[in-house]
């Protein structure tokens, strides 16, 4: 049964307005609050620890400084944040008994979400591109993906951002929230905050359904178009070994892409399923905590450049250790 919180100011005699929200997260299995702390708070160091080794890996490797690696910073760094605008307030509230979040903290994260939500799309869709590039034009590769077409695709992908997380941020709360105030979800997502709001949510959910389509889809689309063209290209490749070699080049972006795109799709364009607000919740994670944590893996363990990098700089790190070792002793 939804908590109703007691920090509620009247503004009119018969109507209230919500102050905070209450989250109300995974508090229907209080037997796995303490668990589900472990869990997420392994996945998060994971994650946090894996995206910065791929940061510092594809920085310091000489041979690691070309466009799908600084995509892959990129994409490293949206982790970090995407994942940290959700997972402490997470933690927090599977410990807390008081599970609230201030108006003002629910617009700031749903902001962000929204914000890291689209960059993502732009950037998964830029490296589609990339790799389009790679494959199908190879010998002018170097000329169309050089330094500043990088910076220009990455940069339009971040500032592409501020228009979506403002204008549903702000059309989210633009409608009055008068009570019940308790969020069946673990962080403030548009779809259930709005099942709170008291009037009628028709234009939001049209401003919902716009933003989706220019900056959830259009991405998609253009990933899609991308892999059509690429697989056509392989598949037209004389030698088995060079078409290995060139889905190789790719396979780890269109695994990423899956995850995302797989699970995001099944929650935002199927909103009113038969799904329960539970396996929305679990729909939700693979998406918001379980893919950030994955994509440092997928690119580590299948990517052969990623996995020489680390080692030439775990075997430099020994080597410069022991040089000092044997020095010492000298001194």
């Amino acid at each position: 049964m939804p908590i109703k919180s007691r920090k509620m100011s009247v503004i009119r005699s018969n109507q209230t307005t919500v102050t905070e929200f209450i989250l109300m997260g995974f508090s229907s299995y209080p037997e796995l609050q303490v668990p589900l702390f472990v869990i997420f708070l392994l996945i998060y160091t994971i994650t946090l620890s894996g995206n910065v080794l791929i940061i510092l890996v594809t920085t310091v490797d000489p041979a690691l400084q070309n466009p799908m690696y600084f995509f892959l910073r990129n994409l490293s760094s949206l982790d970090i944040c995407f994942n940290s605008v959700i997972v402490p307030k997470m933690l927090a509230d599977l410990l807390l008994r008081k599970k609230t979040i201030s108006y003002i903290g629910c617009f700031t994260q749903l902001y962000f979400f929204f914000f890291f939500g689209t960059v993502e799309c732009c950037l998964l869709a830029a490296m589609a591109y990339d790799r389009y590039v790679a494959i199908c034009n190879p010998l002018r590769y170097p000329e169309i993906m050089n330094r500043k077409a990088c910076f220009q695709l990455a940069a339009a992908s971040w500032l592409l951002g501020f228009p979506n997380s403002t204008v549903s941020a702000m059309f989210v709360f633009s409608v009055p929230y008068c009570g019940p105030n308790t969020v069946n979800h673990f962080f403030c997502d548009s779809p259930p905050v709005l099942e709170l709001s008291c009037a009628d949510t028709y234009m939001v959910q049209i401003e919902a359904l716009t933003a989706t389509v220019i900056f959830i889809v259009f991405p998609f689309l253009i990933i899609l178009f991308t892999y059509v063209r690429i697989i056509i290209t392989i598949l037209r490749m004389p030698s088995a070994e060079g078409r290995q070699k060139a889905f190789s080049t790719c396979s780890s972006h269109l695994l990423v892409v899956t995850l995302f795109y797989g699970t995001a799709t099944s929650t935002y364009f199927n909103p009113k399923s038969k799904y329960s607000p539970d396996t929305k919740k679990f729909l939700s994670l693979s998406y918001t905590v379980i893919t950030p944590m994955l994509n440092p893996i997928i690119y580590s363990l299948r990517n052969k450049e990623v996995k020489g990098a680390m080692k030439r700089i775990l075997y430099q790190r020994i080597f410069a250790q022991n040089k000092i070792k044997l020095v010492l002793p000298l001194s």
